[in-house]
């Protein structure tokens, strides 16, 4: 079995503000002395993780990120004839078990999102049941209990990171790179006007509201690692989930866009090319193929150009980095989506 899967995308962008920062302008970097258009990591994960594609390929294997179990368990208790001191000294224990909580006035929401699996969301649910039915406030063994079926596909993927209670952390074996643009870019502001419809005019010819948005358009690259073993291992040693998982990353990264201002610039787009490797070698991104940025009239074949250049030298200078590569390459009508999966899920064990 090959130990590593590596994903390089370039993925076509028209106008669009995928992913914003703290103003409300597209994130950005400089890279080779000049500003590029950038998606964050987390941003991709979220996208791909929360996809459609990836929730009907995995269905009750996908877990959820949030504050809000405390305040849940807290409604329910109540509403199940628990008093208030008993219901909050009930959630305290209980939610105390996946990380540091605020105070007992917010329910007992916690300080970070928390990533629960479904069967510690389940485990959840049938002790507040029995706490309901009861009457009485949870014992050690069974908070115990909460956490001892802590993976999901999502959080073997992408990790788990609780600080208070660090043996129930998940190492990723997924990375996944900032997307930047292989070219320069420029971040334009868009004016526009919105019109009252029962507005005729004799009083007042003006717009009802004004405002501006920020967007820029771009060729992204972009580079995901896939640990083939950590992800079996996450999953406890389970095979065909962590490949049907791969399948499902796979296609959700090349078919899915952020949602930011989806509404405003109908920005979806799929990947125009992807190079996919698999091999036992320490992985590598081929990002420095753009530490020049792409110029001229054909953006995307200079980029497809440019990073099958840099692979053959990288190879040439330190030897073979995967045992077998696929190229699904849109303007030269070569390769599948479904050739892709198959070559990235596949178990290409020595016989």
């Amino acid at each position: 079995m090959s130990h590593f899967i590596q994903l390089h995308l370039l993925t076509s962008y028209p106008p669009a503000n995928l992913n914003r920062d703290d103003l409300g302008r597209p994130k950005t970097a400089v890279m080779g002395g000049k500003q590029r258009l950038r998606v964050s990591s987390q941003c991709l994960k979220r996208t791909w993780r929360t996809s459609d594609v990836f929730r009907e390929a995995l269905g009750s294997h996908v877990g959820t990120r949030t504050k809000l179990v405390g305040p849940q368990i807290f409604e329910r208790l109540f509403e199940g004839g628990r008093t208030e001191n008993q219901a909050l000294s009930a959630v305290e224990k209980i939610v105390d078990q996946f990380g540091a909580l605020e105070s007992k006035e917010k329910k007992f929401k916690h300080k970070q999102l928390v990533h629960y699996s479904p069967a510690e969301l389940s485990a959840i649910d049938a002790l507040v049941t029995t706490l309901i039915e009861e009457g009485r406030d949870p014992e050690d063994g069974e908070l115990k209990l909460l956490r001892e079926e802590h993976a999901s596909v999502d959080i073997a993927m992408f990790g788990r990171m609780l600080a208070d209670t660090p043996r129930y952390n998940m190492e990723a074996a997924v990375q996944v790179a900032h997307a930047l643009s292989v070219h320069e870019a420029a971040i334009e502001d868009d004016f526009f006007t919105a019109v009252d419809d029962l507005n005729d005019g004799r009083d007042d010819s003006g717009s009802a509201h004004m405002g501006h948005i920020e967007f820029g358009a771009g060729l992204f690259y972009t580079y995901v690692c896939i640990d083939r073993e950590e992800l079996e291992r996450n999953l406890n040693g389970n095979k065909e989930l962590a490949e049907t998982a791969i399948r499902a990353l796979i296609e959700a990264a090349a078919t899915t866009a952020p949602s930011g201002k989806q509404n405003s610039f109908g920005s979806r787009a799929w990947a125009n090319y992807v190079l996919a490797e698999s091999g036992d070698a320490q992985p590598r991104s081929l990002s420095v193929a753009f530490l020049k940025p792409v110029s001229g009239d054909e953006y995307l074949r200079s980029a497809i150009n440019a990073l099958q250049d840099n692979r053959a030298q990288m190879e040439h200078a330190y030897g073979a980095s995967a045992s077998a590569h696929y190229e699904l390459n849109v303007p030269a009508g070569e390769g599948t989506l479904k050739g892709l999966l198959d070559f990235a899920s596949e178990d290409k064990s020595p016989a």
